[in-house]
């Protein structure tokens, strides 16, 4: 008994052993000037140079686990009035371990710090550009191509999977959904498809029509599928608004997240049951005025169904804004002013048949 008791240990010592090593020979993880150690958390700016315009600054925390696994990267903040997903990493910074983590996880607080500051809906103050428009960037491009520039090198590149976080911008009164991007690759559209009903949110919208050109890939999600990497798109708020449900719903997502991949323990919250919607449409404004919804998100409208009336600075009607097709509105402009080309409100098809 004593021969096997000692060749037992011997074995479960020999069996300890490669991982011991395995984490010894972990490096640390940069992102910019951003360092973190194995089993620690470090947080810092990656500073964009003024070029053609004025510089800005991107705030980005690095949480490198003890033990190996994937990168995965968060992205909020993309659009500067967008605050819950902010508030959500913020709070997932307090409370990740390090210690806990399997793989390491890249959270950009604030993508579009000009906007942030600036309070501004889509685009930026600076250069009067969208920046989930500009991607993949130009270093030697304006305020927003540089970000662009930075986020692609710095953190999508470096990363295995892409989440950009987003809420109903501060015109948007928004029902929380999440975009599943279909590319044509089976393998990279399953493990996508498998991020978006992780997340957890209940209404999934199935995007077939995002450039494939890793050069001209327009979106932040959308540079890391033409990349090989699996990436989804989020919508948890709206209307400007950080409150705590908006908030806990996106942290929730990430949590969500994280279990799914493995780097943490626990099961994941799935959702009950999911609404695939098979197509969408945004509805934009023909002209400069004043919107007058005639829904709120979430409403399900008849093809032809009014969403909203188009108003002169009188009040004079102008247009009726109708559905082109019967479905659920994702999101509708809430506030009065619009801009000719800007969106009044996106409407998606229910998909008759389960996936």
């Amino acid at each position: 008994m004593r021969y096997v008791a000692t060749r037992s240990l011997m074995i479960v010592v020999l069996a300890v052993l490669p991982a011991a090593a395995s984490a010894q020979e972990r490096v640390p993880f940069t992102v910019g000037p951003v360092v973190a150690g194995p089993g620690q958390q470090a947080s810092g700016y990656l500073e964009i140079a003024a070029g053609v315009d004025e510089g800005t600054s991107i705030p980005v925390t690095v949480v490198h686990g003890a033990g190996p696994g994937p990168v995965l990267a968060l992205i909020a903040g993309t659009h500067g009035y967008e605050y819950p997903p902010i508030t959500a990493l913020q709070q997932v910074r307090a409370t990740l371990d390090p210690a806990r983590l399997a793989g390491t996880v890249i959270m950009v607080h604030v993508a579009n710090m000009p906007s942030f500051l600036g309070r501004t809906v889509y685009y930026s103050p600076v250069d009067g550009k969208n920046l989930n428009r500009v991607y993949p960037g130009r270093p030697d491009g304006t305020v927003s191509e540089r970000i662009a520039h930075a986020i692609t090198t710095e953190v999508i590149d470096r990363a295995d999977y892409v989440i950009d976080l987003h809420c109903g911008d501060g015109n948007e009164a928004l029902r929380p959904y999440t975009y599943w991007m279909i590319t044509g690759d089976a393998e990279l559209d399953a493990a996508s498809r498998e991020l978006a009903i992780a997340f957890g949110l209940d209404h999934i919208v199935i995007d077939r029509g995002r450039p494939d050109d890793a050069g001209a890939s327009v979106y932040t999600a959308n540079t890391g599928l033409t990349r090989g990497k699996p990436s989804i798109t989020t919508e948890t708020g709206q209307l400007g608004t950080n409150d705590a449900e908006w908030v806990a719903l996106a942290e929730r997502g990430v949590w969500n997240l994280l279990r799914h991949l493995r780097m943490m323990p626990g099961e994941v919250e799935r959702p009950g049951a999911i609404v695939w919607l098979d197509r969408y449409e945004v509805l934009r404004s023909p002209v400069t005025g004043i919107f007058r919804p005639a829904v709120r998100d979430g409403y399900a409208v008849a093809e032809g169904g009014l969403i909203g009336t188009l108003v002169d600075f009188f009040g004079e009607p102008i247009e009726e804004v109708r559905a082109p097709f019967a479905g659920i509105v994702n999101y509708v402009v809430a506030t009065p002013p619009v801009r000719e080309g800007e969106p009044l409100g996106m409407v998606s098809h229910v998909q008759q048949e389960p996936r």
